[in-house]
Parts: structure tokens; C-alpha cells; sequence
């Protein structure tokens, strides 16, 4: 699913609630981590957000231009991966992994100066921020998980449902994947990559198809295939290995303190319904929100639902 989630870099925006210019108003800041610069960028005062985009594989952008409003009332932090967006690039792929995006969002707190930080993920931005809720909740005050992951499981099951809907909706070209697969071609190979990039996508991200696209003005590297497929695997698309299926919170969600709110989308093909509404077993303490008109991204499909429960979630006024 590299070319799915390569659409959720240009992430379509509600004309309704956005600035379109909102990119304009934050300044690049680079922080040596570890022995790399890191691409942060923060803008507002009050209690720090820190917001998580998926992929994984994708830069901050479209996370900024859905939340950036929010420096209006709080500390709103946008930043890159290691080997995303405006961040370097590391040494050796070995570095991507799920434990080290978890090591860089508490490195980040450290050098920024917060005692308590609250993170809001989407997709693949959920995974690393419930693993941080767990190795170190005495500094995670709020979490919001949109449309996300509880366990490498659960992202099989996501690669299993588009894989379906591939395959039914679109045979003729199907045919073309079963064939390569019998050559041992794994998903990260080409020709395989280009073929199964092309399947039309949009309808298991989005419910609405019709919504409009908003990007920063300047170029940006939106999408690192390489982090993808090392914590995803090499046949990531097929069968999920990597850092990812080592993953799994099912057990440890019931003992997570901090507030935390579940936003899930019912035409969701990638964080599937029947994976999402797990959460209500796994985590009752949380608050849970169905979607009814909404895939993959609530805030762009309900925006006037989404943005309310949101503000109302952080008390924003």
C-alpha cells in the first residue's frame, strides 16, 4: 500500500476551517539529535501539542494544514521523522523503526523544555504515539488517535482489506499482481511497485471523492518510500514484517492515564471499522467517535463534527 498511503501526503483539505496560508506562518527550526538535524517547526503558546502524521513515510505538511490553526490557543508542534521531510536522512535504514520515532517525540520534549506534552496522531502517527503513552506516561498529558493502528495485526488486516478490494474491483489488473507475485516479485521491487501503485485508491480513503487539495506553495519531500519499507517490510503491501508487526498495545491500552480520544471512519478501508471499534474493548476508558460520513480523514469529510469534538476534547474555546 505504498502508493495509498502516498496519497495521504496531498491530503485533501475542507475549504471551511483551513488557512490556506497557514504554512506561510511557521519557520523551519533544525535541532541535532542524535547526530541529525531535525526539521521542527512551533508557533503559539499554552500547553504543547505535538502532532504525528502517518505514512509511515510522510513529512509534516498535511498535518500542519489541518492543525496549524490551533496556535491560536496552544504550543502547536509540527516536525519530520528521521528520514522524512526536511529531516535528514539516516545513515543506515536499520534507524527507522517504530521504537525510534518513540525515542525522537520524548528526545524532541526534552530539548524543547515541556514537562507534559500532549500528541495527536493520524494513521501511522497513532502507533508511535500509543507506544509513547506507554513507555512514558508521566509526560503525556492528552492523545488523540485518528484513524489509527492498536497492533501490526491490525495493519495486516488494513493490507488485507485493500488487497480485497483491489482484487474484486479491479481484476483485469489484478491479474497482472498475481502474476509478478508468482515470480517471487515482493512489493518494494519494480516492475511490482509501479503495477500495484497504479490500483485507483481513492475510495478506500475517502468517502467523499470530490474535496478539494491544498499543499504548501514550496516544494517538499512529502514521501520516503525507504522508511516505509523498512518499518513496514519489504513486502509491506502483502505481508507486514519490519519494526510494525512487532507491535502490539492490545493488552497495555486499559492502563493508559492520560484523556485520550479514538476518532475512527466507517468507510475507512485502510483502519477498518472492524479493527477501529476494537478500541472500545481494548481501551473503554477512552472516549470513541464513529464517523458515519467519513474514510480514512474525518477532519476533511465531517470537518464541522470533527473540529468540534476536537476543540471541546482539548477545552479550546
Amino acid at each position: 500500500m505504498r502508493f495509498l498511503l502516498l496519497l495521504l501526503c496531498f491530503p485533501i483539505l475542507s475549504f471551511s476551517q483551513v488557512d490556506p496560508n497557514i504554512y506561510e506562518k511557521f519557520e523551519s527550526k533544525f535541532y541535532e539529535i542524535d547526530g541529525y538535524k531535525i526539521n521542527v517547526e512551533v508557533l503559539g503558546e499554552g500547553d504543547p501539542i505535538f502532532f504525528l502524521p502517518g505514512g509511515p513515510g510522510n513529512s509534516h505538511d498535511y498535518m500542519q494544514g489541518n492543525f496549524g490553526q490551533y496556535y491560536k490557543s496552544n504550543t502547536v508542534v509540527f516536525f519530520d521523522f528521521l528520514g522524512r521531510g526536511k529531516s535528514d536522512d539516516a545513515k543506515d535504514v536499520s534507524e527507522y523503526s517504530v521504537e525510534n520515532d518513540v525515542e525522537l517525540i520524548e528526545k524532541l520534549r526534552q530539548v524543547l523544555g515541556y514537562n507534559k506534552i500532549s500528541l495527536v496522531g493520524h494513521s501511522y502517527g497513532t502507533v508511535p504515539a500509543q507506544a509513547y503513552a506507554i513507555k512514558y506516561p508521566e509526560h503525556l498529558d492528552k492523545m488523540v488517535l485518528i484513524n489509527g493502528f492498536h497492533s501490526g495485526v491490525m495493519w495486516q488486516a488494513n493490507c488485507d482489506s485493500y488487497n480485497h478490494y483491489a482484487k474484486t474491483h479491479f481484476p483485469e489488473k489484478w491479474k497482472q499482481v498475481d502474476s509478478l507475485r508468482a515470480l517471487g516479485y515482493v512489493s518494494s521491487q519494480e516492475p511490482l511497485k509501479t503495477v500495484y501503485g497504479n490500483f485507483p485508491t481513492k475510495y478506500i480513503y475517502y468517502h467523499n471523492t470530490s474535496l478539494k487539495q491544498n499543499v504548501p506553495k514550496e516544494k517538499f519531500r512529502g514521501w520516503a518510500g525507504d522508511v516505509y519499507e523498512t518499518i513496514i517490510g519489504r513486502d509491506g503491501d502483502f505481508d507486514v514484517s519490519g519494526s510494525m508487526i512487532n507491535q502490539d498495545y492490545r493488552q497495555q491500552l486499559k492502563d493508559i492515564k492520560a484523556k485520550t480520544l479514538i476518532v475512527a471512519g466507517r468507510y475507512d478501508g485502510v483502519s477498518t471499522p472492524e479493527f477501529a471499534v476494537q478500541y472500545k474493548t481494548f481501551m473503554p476508558q477512552a472516549q470513541f467517535e464513529m464517523f458515519e460520513q467519513s474514510g480514512h480523514n474525518p477532519y476533511l469529510e465531517e470537518p464541522e463534527k470533527f473540529y468540534t469534538i476536537f476543540e471541546t476534547f482539548f477545552n479550546i474555546k
